[in-house]
């Protein structure tokens, strides 16, 4: 989740910033890059649309303002974070639930383009050179780089990072990174991160855009414990006031060493961020109300449909708007548990799915505001559809064996139903696979061989998906299954989640708009599902899922990518490890009126607090100035 870009650089010219040999550079593929060379960025496909001179990021406005305090609940989040409640600034490691933001306290070696989904560009590092054998990527740090106690940034502390990261870290660092053998400081302030020669060219796309450690910082303070001590950074943004579990400040630095870099220009354009931590869904909302919380993404659509009707927004002072969603494939939906025995069969699993009234949830909960998820890699053009075109079933033949022959025709989408809320018919075909799968009805319940009956937990932290789940539970009450809903606090659900500790959860997943071997193998490969605290949500283990997603590695076009992932799309459906729920194609948005914000937003992220700013003129004119 790195946010990028800054304002002009004046006077001075962007070949002037850069280190010496840089400018003439041509612009290549990762494919195709040349070794022993100095480069500006690298791209898994295709040229960089960014020369070596560039002097910004395109979608950013370089002539922001800089001010104001960005107030807000957020919406996305990662590693061991947590939206409702904070209790360590620690970040990295599985235990706590940290902040969400506190990486933007960190620079990173490299950046991406959030208009490109191939490509990063070099941010801490002034350059990358790859190694002849393709194994090693060599950075030259910024010599003018600083911590924000003024110390240097330097290849210790790289080097400390990444060997710390992938021995220490949280599975989400950790799993990336098993393929690196050492990251080894070099003179003159380069470091290398040597890898075994078994990843993929692309890994180091994900690998270099992690946040930078200070060596002495956790020199200081054990790396694996909870601390509230604010860690020392290098980034446009340091942690400022807090209150564990409440709200937490990030205050802009004033002398940031990047803030007339092109890879930062036209960013971090708030004084202050400020995170606000409500445990309820409705607090958050009346605080909003009330002007407390500035900036809003609404993911409830009664709330959009019914409640946007306070004074603020008939006088003009909070407006609602619709930003185009990101192309970047997704997951949504409920993940079953498939390590629990109960959970094991697909056909078990396919049944609980069929019991999900989906139309007549959107008509009634939903103002028909969403569409149906059915794949895994949803609104891209990884997503499977129809049957299988003769490219994927030459990927899907050699396993054949072991699919189901449905792989082969037309790919799993879930039925559509009579919106009645308790379609008969699909009940009928949920009856039938539980029977299928070993189960038989006893009485009012539905038992195994031995007599046990078939319930299953929804683990939730908000009371927001009570209602949602309610008319769920009660068709596979229908059934025999003895259904039911346990809402946990926050910390309980971390950890449980964290431990696999629980039946059926509903979660998103983002995949990433160009998915790698190592990240595809963290979500759905065999080995991250028994490691605590993996993206591997619903323990998915298929040899069948690792074969494909290992060939995710050969991959020299985004062709040969989209056809391998299709083919992956098939076998995932197949498996009823998740049971597809539900996506927007918009952020719906609702904020005081006292920001500016770029005109075109980038196609592959959404970098709210990094790129709009704070209108003077508009807050007082509201009231807020």
């Amino acid at each position: 989740m790195s946010n990028l870009t800054r304002r002009q650089f004046g006077k001075l010219s962007a070949a002037a910033l850069l280190a010496p040999g840089l400018a003439a550079l041509p612009s290549v593929s990762l494919a195709s890059n040349p070794t022993g060379r100095r480069l500006h960025g690298l791209s898994a496909f295709g040229e960089l649309a960014l020369p070596a001179d560039y002097p910004n990021f395109p979608w950013v406005n370089v002539d922001a303002p800089k001010g104001g305090v960005f107030n807000f609940s957020v919406s996305n989040w990662a590693f061991n974070q947590n939206p409702q409640s904070f209790d360590t600034l620690n970040t990295f490691v599985l235990k706590g639930s940290a902040p969400p933001r506190i990486e933007s306290c960190f620079d990173t070696l490299m950046t991406p383009d959030a208009d490109d989904p191939s490509a990063i560009y070099c941010a801490l590092a002034s350059d990358v050179e790859i190694s002849d054998d393709r194994n090693t990527y060599t950075f030259s740090l910024r010599p003018e780089a600083r911590w924000h106690d003024g110390s240097p940034v330097s290849a210790e502390d790289v080097a400390y990072t990444y060997n710390t990261f992938k021995k220490d870290g949280h599975p989400d660092l950790a799993l990336n990174l098993i393929e690196l053998v050492e990251a080894k400081v070099l003179a003159d302030g380069r470091v290398s991160l040597i890898y075994s020669g078994k990843q993929s060219d692309r890994l180091i796309l994900a690998n270099a855009v992690l946040p930078i450690v200070s060596k002495a910082f956790f020199e200081a303070n054990d790396f694996l414990t909870t601390t509230m001590t604010p860690p020392l950074g290098s980034g446009p943004y340091k942690v400022g006031r807090l209150r564990a579990g409440s709200f937490i400040e990030y205050d802009r630095v004033d002398d940031y060493w990047a803030k007339d870099m092109p890879f930062a220009k036209g960013q971090a354009n708030f004084d202050t961020l400020r995170v606000e931590f409500y445990r309820e869904r409705q607090a958050a909302f009346e605080a909003f109300k009330k002007g407390n919380i500035h900036y809003r993404e609404e993911f409830t659509s009664k709330t959009w449909a019914t409640e946007y009707n306070f004074p603020a927004v008939s006088e003009g002072r909070v407006k609602q708007q619709l930003f185009d969603a990101e192309k970047s494939p997704s997951m949504q939906g409920w993940a079953c548990n498939t390590r629990r025995e109960k959970l094991a069969d697909p056909r078990t699993r396919e049944a609980i799915g069929l019991c999900f009234d989906f139309e007549w949830t959107n008509a009634n909960f939903f103002y028909g505001i969403y569409e149906r998820n059915s794949s895994f890699f949803q609104k891209s053009d990884f997503a499977a559809s129809g049957p299988a075109s003769p490219e994927e079933r030459e990927l899907l033949e050699p396993y054949k064996d072991q699919l189901d022959p449905s792989v082969f025709e037309a790919a799993y989408v879930p039925p559509v139903s009579d919106g009645s809320g308790r379609d008969r018919t699909l009940l009928r075909r949920a009856n039938d696979l539980l029977l299928a799968a070993g189960w038989t009805r006893q009485g009012s319940n539905m038992v195994d061989a031995s007599g046990n009956k078939l319930a299953v937990e929804f683990l939730i932290r908000s009371p927001t998906f009570e209602r949602i789940l309610a008319r769920f539970v009660e068709n596979l009450r229908r059934l025999g299954v003895d259904a039911s809903i346990r809402l946990v606090d926050p910390s309980q659900f971390q950890k449980r989640l964290e431990t696999f500790d629980f039946d059926i959860v509903g979660l998103a997943r983002n995949v990433g708009a160009t998915p790698t071997a190592e990240g595809l193998a963290q979500l759905f490969g065999s080995n991250a599902a028994t490691i605590p605290g993996s993206p591997n949500t619903a323990g998915i283990s298929s040899p069948v899922v690792d074969g494909l997603v290992a060939k995710v590695n050969d991959v020299q076009s985004r062709e040969e990518l989209t056809v391998i992932l299709r083919a992956l799309d098939r076998v995932l459906r197949s498996t009823h490890s998740w049971i597809p729920n539900w996506h927007s194609t918009n952020h719906r948005v609702a904020y005081w009126d006292m920001f500016g914000f770029p005109e075109a937003k980038p196609q592959y992220a959404f970098p709210v607090e990094a790129t709009w700013w704070f209108d003077a003129e508009k807050a007082k004119a509201i009231g807020k100035g």
